[in-house]
């Protein structure tokens, strides 16, 4: 299923966070921390009341490609981060190669 309403998702740099919203309401987020060069995900959640809507593959993709746009290597540590690159193989670049091995990449 996929979501009907308005998606919007915004990085939150004060919060280390990509926030995703349907309809203007919080749906959820996927956390992060940033260094130089790098940024690595470590938690994604979506509120229970959306999940199934696709939202957090749309928030994930938006996040990876606003990485790729930085110049950010991503280090998949959240791993519903790293099933979604398994799954969407366009994104195993931005994860460096000497580190794939250490998420299963």
């Amino acid at each position: 299923m996929s979501s009907t309403g308005v998606v919007e998702v915004r990085d939150v740099p004060d919060s280390a966070r990509y926030e995703v919203t349907l309809d203007a309401a919080p749906a959820g987020y996927t956390a992060y921390m940033l260094r130089p060069g790098l940024i690595a995900f470590v938690h994604t959640e979506i509120e229970e009341r959306f999940e199934g809507h696709g939202l957090a593959s749309r928030l994930i993709a938006f996040a990876l490609d606003d990485a790729r746009g930085r110049g950010l290597a991503v280090f998949p540590l959240c791993p519903f981060v790293n099933e979604f690159i398994e799954r969407h193989p366009e994104y195993l670049d931005l994860v460096p190669s000497e580190h794939r091995a250490r998420f299963g990449l």
